[in-house]
């Protein structure tokens, strides 16, 4: 009877831990990558197996040619806020699963627009990219199984897939400048009368070395609305870079008189940037010399 009640016991408890949604630990415990790259936001969400005494690729753990998950328990999910190149093949901005075929020599690494393929439901015909990565030995061994984002830059990164001895890198590319531009003037379009997205896209534009005249445009309209020292110092730049030192010098170096005067907690930190800006303009303007005397007076 007590053996009755004990069980009948043990079944509600495991009835209460079901229904109940207990956070018990995983096996395999899930991750996120989140990564930006220039203005792109890359995210890699996978499940963590670990070795646990077992070889990878081999034999009919993760065995090399088949369909991987590249992960465990869900589909790993990759997600780019916008089109980019993988391995110089084009991918667009959305939400893929990824599926791998490990080999010896060369893996096949499968962005799915089906996000809860399995090694089962898996089916060619929802392929959207396939690439070729070169496997690699490490001389570290990664006992838990790894997606990271590393080799960072404005517009590159490379997503390393890692475990035990293996990494096979794939190559992630963004056009961040042409993000950027189109970007800038569609802030500009959907607020042409806003003096800090004017601001932001001229300097961009500066930046850049591109649509000086308008960028000049840009900063008028922010001048015309409060004249600081941030604005004038901008003008002065955009103008020397258009070669109008003339114009220039004047505009940096009442930025330099405004901006000491101004209270703002960032002027220290551009202080000596004008300054030098105004020596340097300094030294490109002419230097009057003086007429030679008696210079044009008839002789006696």
């Amino acid at each position: 009877m007590k053996k009755i009640m004990l069980s009948a016991v043990g079944l509600v408890l495991v009835a209460q831990l079901a229904t109940a949604q207990v956070k018990l630990p995983s096996p395999s415990p899930s991750a996120t990558v989140m990564q930006t790259i220039g203005v792109t936001d890359v995210t890699v969400k996978y499940s963590r197996p670990s070795l646990k005494g077992r070889t990878p690729f081999t034999g009919d753990f993760v065995p090399y040619g088949k369909v991987w998950r590249t992960g465990a328990n869900g589909a790993t999910a990759f997600t780019t806020s916008t089109d980019m190149m993988v391995n110089g093949k084009a991918l667009a901005a959305g939400t893929y699963a990824i599926m791998s075929m490990p080999a010896a020599d060369k893996w096949t690494l499968i962005f799915s627009k089906n996000n809860t393929v399995t090694e089962q439901s898996y089916k060619p015909e929802d392929d959207v990219l396939r690439v070729d990565l070169t496997p690699a030995k490490t001389a570290d061994k990664a006992e838990t199984f790894t997606i990271g984002i590393n080799n960072v830059t404005d517009s590159t990164a490379t997503m390393d897939i890692m475990w035990a001895d293996v990494k096979a890198s794939a190559n992630l590319a963004v056009n961040t400048s042409a993000i950027t531009m189109a970007n800038v003037d569609k802030a500009v379009m959907e607020k042409p009368d806003d003096a800090n997205t004017l601001m932001a896209a001229a300097s961009y534009n500066f930046s850049k070395g591109r649509n000086m005249e308008q960028s000049l445009s840009y900063v008028d309209k922010a001048i015309a609305t409060k004249e600081t020292f941030r604005n004038l110092w901008l003008k002065a730049q955009i103008l020397g870079k258009m070669g109008k030192t003339a114009e220039a010098l004047p505009l940096a170096q009442k930025a330099l008189t405004i901006g000491e005067t101004s209270g703002d907690a960032a002027f220290p930190f551009f202080k000596d940037a004008i300054a030098k800006g105004v020596a340097d303009m300094q030294a490109k303007m002419p230097v009057a010399t003086p007429s030679m005397k008696g210079k044009g007076k008839k002789k006696a």
